[in-house]
C-alpha cells in the first residue's frame, strides 16, 4: 500500500512539474530566443547565456496564469533556454562553408540532418553523463547555482529578494550604460601585452566577476594561472627570448591551450566515465535498468546506427567520419560539462574543431563535410552545456530531471528546426558572401575554417593532452587550465578578480557569505547583465529581421 502511495505520490509531483502551459509558454519562448540567438552570433560573434532570463520570464509568465511553483518554472525555463546554444552551434561553424567558398550549396536536408543529429546526440549523452558531474563531482556550474538562487529567494520575496533585485538592477543599468549608451568602456587594456598579442587588460563585466566569486578562488586560480601560461609565458616572454615570432607563439598558445581540454575530456573518459561504465551505460542495453541516467535508453543504439546512416547517406559525410562524429560528441560533450562546470564558460566551436580534425585525420572527408562534422558536436556541446546550467538548478531545486530532460527535448527539437530556418533566411536574403563581413562577421565560423586545415603546432598539442591527462587523473582542475591558455587575458583576469574577492570575504568576513548575502548579490550582478545581454540581442535581431 506505502509502495503504491508513493507512485500515485510522484506521477501528481511530476504532473505539476512538467505542464502543458509551461511547454506551451517555453516552445514559445525559445522559438524568439532561438532566432534572436542565431542573429547575434553571427552578427556580434558571441552569445549571452539565457538562463537567468528565461528563469525569470517563465516565472512571471507561470505566476500570471495562476497557481505555480518553483519547479514548473524550472522545468519550463529548461524548455525555453534549450534552443538559443543549438542556434550557437550552428552560426559558431556552418558559415564557414561559404567563406572559404561562397558558391557552395548546401541542401536544406542536410542542414536539417546535422542540426537534429546534434540535438539528439546532446540529448542522449545529457541522459547518461548528467548525475556524474551535477551529483557525483558536485561541479558549481555557476549560472545554474545562480537562477536556482534567484528562483528561490524571488519565490520567498521579503528582504533577500529586494537585495537580489537591486543588485540585479545595478547591474543591468551598467551594462546598458556600457553596452548601448556606450558611456563606460567596456575594456581595460594594456598596450605593452597588445604589442606581443595579447588581449591583456581587464572587462568591465559583473557577469564574469560573479561567476569569478561563484566558482570560488581554487578553480578561478587555476584557470588565471593558465592565463600567466599562455600571456606571460608563451606570448611575450617567448617572444622576450626570441624563441619564436608574434605567429609562432599565438600558435603554441592556441595549441597548448586545446590539448589541454582535449586532454581533459581523455581523462574523463578513462578516470570517471570507464569506470562507472555499468551504471552510465546501463539504460543503453538493460530493459529494467536506468542506472545513472535520467531515462531509459535502450533506445539510443538503435537512434545512433541510424545517425551514422543519415550522416553518411544524407550529407555525404563518409561512414569513417559519421562513426568519429558520434564518438567525437561523447567526448565533447563531456568536455563541454567540465568546462561548464567549472568556469562558465562554453567554446563549443572549439571541440567542434577538435573532432573535425580528428576526421580529417582518419577519413576523406571533404570540406563541407567537415563542416558538418563540427556543427554536429558544436550543437551537442552548446545544448549539454546549457542544459547542465538547468540541471544544476534543479538539483538544487529538488526538480525531477526527468520532467527536466523532457522539456530540453521539447525545446531543442523545436531550436534546431527554428534555427535551420534562420540561416537559411539569412543566406537566401542577405547572400552567402555577407558571412566573415562587417554585416555578419561570425568571427568563430571563420576560427573554424581557418582550423580545416588542422592542428596549427601538433607538438604543442601533445604535449598539452598528456599533462591534461596526467593532471586529471590526479584530481588537478585541469579544465580550467587550458581555458585559461586558451582564452584572451583580459576573460581570465576579470574572473580572477570575482575568484579573489571571494577568498577574502571567506578569509576575512566569512559571516556575510555564510547568510548567503555575497551569493545573492553575485547572482543578481550576474542576472542583471545577462537579462540585458539577452534583450539587447533580441533589439539587434527584430532590426535585422525588419530592416
Amino acid at each position: 500500500m506505502l509502495k503504491e502511495t508513493t507512485k500515485v505520490n510522484y506521477a501528481r509531483s511530476f504532473r505539476e512539474q512538467l505542464t502543458i502551459r509551461g511547454l506551451l509558454i517555453g516552445s514559445i519562448g525559445t522559438v524568439i530566443l532561438t532566432m534572436s540567438s542565431m542573429f547575434v552570433a553571427l552578427k556580434l560573434s558571441s552569445l549571452p547565456w539565457p538562463i537567468m532570463f528565461v528563469a525569470l520570464v517563465s516565472m512571471f509568465a507561470l505566476k500570471a496564469c495562476g497557481k505555480t511553483n518553483i519547479n514548473e518554472i524550472n522545468v519550463t525555463h529548461t524548455a525555453m533556454s534549450a534552443g538559443s546554444m543549438v542556434a550557437g552551434g550552428l552560426a559558431f561553424t556552418l558559415p564557414g562553408i561559404w567563406m572559404l567558398n561562397p558558391h557552395a550549396e548546401v541542401k536544406t536536408l542536410s542542414l536539417i540532418v546535422v542540426t537534429v543529429s546534434g540535438v539528439i546526440l546532446g540529448l542522449i549523452f545529457t541522459a547518461m553523463i548528467r548525475k556524474y558531474f551535477v551529483v557525483t563531482k558536485e561541479l558549481p556550474y555557476p549560472m545554474g547555482q545562480a537562477a536556482a538562487e534567484a528562483l528561490i529567494v524571488g519565490d520567498a520575496g521579503g528582504k533577500k529578494a529586494i537585495l537580489l533585485f537591486a543588485s540585479m538592477a545595478l547591474s543591468a543599468i551598467f551594462t546598458l550604460l556600457r553596452d548601448q549608451f556606450m558611456k563606460i568602456p567596456a575594456t581595460f587594456m594594456n598596450a605593452k601585452m597588445i604589442s606581443f598579442g595579447s588581449y591583456g587588460g581587464i572587462w568591465l563585466s559583473p557577469m564574469l566577476i560573479s561567476v569569478g566569486y561563484i566558482i570560488g578562488p581554487v578553480f578561478i586560480g587555476v584557470w588565471f594561472l593558465g592565463a600567466i601560461i599562455g600571456d606571460f609565458g608563451i606570448l611575450i616572454g617567448g617572444q622576450s627570448f626570441g624563441l619564436w615570432d608574434a605567429a609562432a607563439a599565438a600558435s603554441v598558445k592556441a595549441s597548448l591551450g586545446i590539448g589541454l581540454m582535449v586532454g581533459t575530456g581523455v581523462g574523463i573518459i578513462v578516470k570517471g566515465i570507464l569506470p562507472k561504465a555499468k551504471e552510465i551505460f546501463a539504460p543503453m542495453f538493460s530493459k529494467d535498468n536506468i542506472g545513472d541516467s535520467i531515462i531509459r535508453l535502450r533506445w539510443a543504439p538503435i537512434v545512433m546506427v541510424v545517425i551514422a546512416f543519415l550522416l553518411t547517406v544524407i550529407t555525404g559525410m563518409g561512414i569513417v567520419a559519421s562513426i568519429v562524429t558520434i564518438v567525437g560528441v561523447w567526448l565533447a560533450t563531456s568536455m563541454s560539462s567540465q568546462c561548464v562546470g567549472q568556469s562558465g564558460i562554453n567554446p563549443m566551436e572549439i571541440f567542434g574543431i577538435i573532432v573535425l580534425i580528428a576526421a580529417k585525420a582518419v577519413s576523406s572527408v571533404g570540406q563541407t563535410e567537415a563542416f558538418f562534422v563540427a556543427a554536429v558536436v558544436a550543437v551537442a556541446c552548446g545544448l549539454v552545456g546549457d542544459v547542465m546550467n538547468d540541471f544544476k538548478a534543479g538539483y538544487l531545486l529538488k526538480t525531477d530531471p526527468k520532467a527536466q530532460w523532457i522539456a530540453e527535448a521539447v525545446g531543442s527539437v523545436i531550436g534546431a528546426l527554428v534555427s535551420v530556418g534562420v540561416l537559411l533566411v539569412i543566406v537566401n536574403a542577405y547572400g552567402a558572401n555577407v558571412f566573415g563581413t562587417e554585416v555578419f562577421p561570425a568571427a568563430q565560423a571563420s576560427a573554424v575554417a581557418a582550423m580545416v586545415g588542422g592542428i596549427s603546432n601538433m607538438p604543442a598539442f601533445l604535449i598539452g593532452l598528456i599533462v591534461a591527462v596526467i593532471l586529471y587523473c590526479v584530481n588537478f582542475p585541469v579544465m580550467t587550465l587550458g581555458l585559461g591558455v586558451y582564452l584572451p587575458f583580459y576573460l581570465s583576469a576579470t574572473a580572477f578578480i570575482g575568484g579573489m574577492l571571494r577568498w577574502v570575504i571567506d578569509k576575512f568576513a566569512p559571516e556575510f557569505e555564510k547568510k548567503g548575502t555575497g551569493s545573492i548579490i553575485a547572482a543578481g550582478l550576474l542576472g542583471g547583465e545577462a537579462i540585458v545581454g539577452v534583450i539587447l540581442a533580441l533589439i539587434v535581431a527584430a532590426k535585422i529581421m525588419l530592416g
